[in-house]
């Protein structure tokens, strides 16, 4: 029986590991692999094959809205008018926009980064045999295991 979890790398795991070992599985039935973290910098603009999930339209098109309608609403208390004004309000709100997005982008990028995403996940696989898997999964979950699987080889 094998049974397989993730974890983040902490102390947690290695107290999960060391409690399975006192447990009666020896070593070299518990594998323990560190996954490695994409270091990729991050993109501009998006592509149709990749995207990062971070919009960089979504303030823009808010303050554009915005300006937008007061531009139109005070448009006609002014002398060019609604239209002309609504113009002007969009402009300067989609430039407003990109100059709010674009400097919370490089603020974030040169801050120091967090240690949770500095931490790598590990996955685990422990070789047991089927009246210790009940065991092991306690042990697991007791140690903060982010997901739990088991594959029954026979």
């Amino acid at each position: 029986m094998y049974i397989v979890a993730t974890f983040q790398y902490s102390n947690h795991l290695e107290l999960a590991l060391s409690d399975i070992e006192r447990m009666g599985v020896p070593k070299y039935k518990i594998l323990a692999v560190p996954l490695d973290k994409r270091v990729e910098k991050a993109r501009m603009f998006d592509s149709i094959h990749r995207s990062d999930g971070v919009s960089i339209l979504d303030v823009p098109a808010v303050c554009a809205t915005i300006f937008m309608l007061l531009g139109v609403i005070y448009g006609f208390q002014l002398a060019w008018g609604p239209i002309l004004w609504g113009i002007i309000g969009l402009i300067t709100g989609i430039l407003i926009g990109l100059f709010i997005k674009l400097f919370n982008r490089t603020r974030q990028a040169h801050a120091p980064a967090s240690k949770k995403k500095d931490q790598t996940e590990v996955v685990l696989m422990i070789n047991c045999k089927e009246e210790q898997v009940e065991r092991i999964n306690d042990i697991l979950w007791e140690h903060n295991a982010f997901g739990i699987g088991e594959l029954n080889k026979g």
